[in-house]
């Protein structure tokens, strides 16, 4: 028997979504209330960007976050907060993350390299990886949940003007299948969507430039992706119809690189 579209429901479920006041996270926050989820949305700095994104989703009530995902000490704060205000974290998505890029290494100063692994990992592997593991202490008290982590396909094909970005992503994707072995047993699935380029108000600049038009040519579908075809795989990952995807990383690349 397939399961009903009831299983993409998220009705009484609460989902803490990093990253959210644009691109990526705001539109996975808007699916997931679309789907009945109650909403944290989290914010690093633009507050008015977070509101904004606040009043697009329907539903509720949804409220806002602010944190540094990078600071440990934060990242517990924010779960707590969460599950303070909310009573309940069911659905983690890690979305939040930085792009830094690196000048040629001959002219790259160390000082400069070594501060841009730092803001790096600390944002997108370290970030994650507490924020997992306050919300897998709330989610095993409560029966069960799901974390799903948004990744990237640098993180397979390399990442030559940001190789801390590529690493991070890739030790990313390493950590949530060993999470997904070892939460399995509470009922937490953990998943990974690894997107390539998708146009957000962060990238336009790049698709808008000559190179914009050998970027979508990456893809035999000649385009690259939006936010709301990634926010509705996260939101599939995010249900109860994808557990036996548990340990799993989705490409979403439209074909533009292809792993066997």
């Amino acid at each position: 028997m397939f399961p009903s579209v009831n299983h993409m429901k998220l009705t009484g479920k609460v989902a803490l979504v990093t990253g959210a006041s644009r691109g990526i996270g705001r539109a996975v926050a808007e699916a997931l209330a679309g789907e009945g989820g109650r909403v944290a949305v989290h914010y690093n700095k633009n507050l008015d960007a977070a509101q904004e994104a606040l009043k697009s989703l329907p539903g509720g009530p949804h409220e806002t976050f602010r944190c540094d995902v990078s600071d440990p000490e934060g990242a517990k704060r924010l779960i707590d907060e969460v599950v303070r205000r909310f009573g309940r974290l069911d659905i983690l998505v890690n979305n939040a993350g930085v792009y830094l890029r690196h000048p040629d290494i001959e002219s790259l100063a160390y000082e400069e390299w070594a501060d841009n692994w730092k803001q790096t990992l600390g944002t997108n592997l370290l970030g994650p990886a507490n924020l997992m593991y306050w919300a897998a202490k709330q989610m095993i008290a409560a029966g069960g949940g799901r974390i799903v982590n948004i990744s990237s396909r640098g993180a397979f094909r390399g990442e030559p003007q940001s190789p801390a970005y590529g690493a991070s992503k890739a030790g990313l994707n390493a950590l949530s299948q060993s999470m997904a072995q070892a939460l399995a047993p509470h009922n937490i699935c953990v998943t990974v969507l690894a997107p390539g380029w998708v146009e957000t108000d962060m990238t336009r600049g790049y698709l808008s430039r000559p190179e914009g038009e050998a970027i979508r040519r990456q893809s035999p579908l000649n385009r690259v992706a939006t936010p709301e075809e990634v926010a509705r795989a996260v939101l599939f990952l995010a249900s109860d119809a994808s557990d036996y995807l548990t340990g799993a990383i989705v490409d979403m690349n439209g074909a533009s690189y292809l792993r066997s």
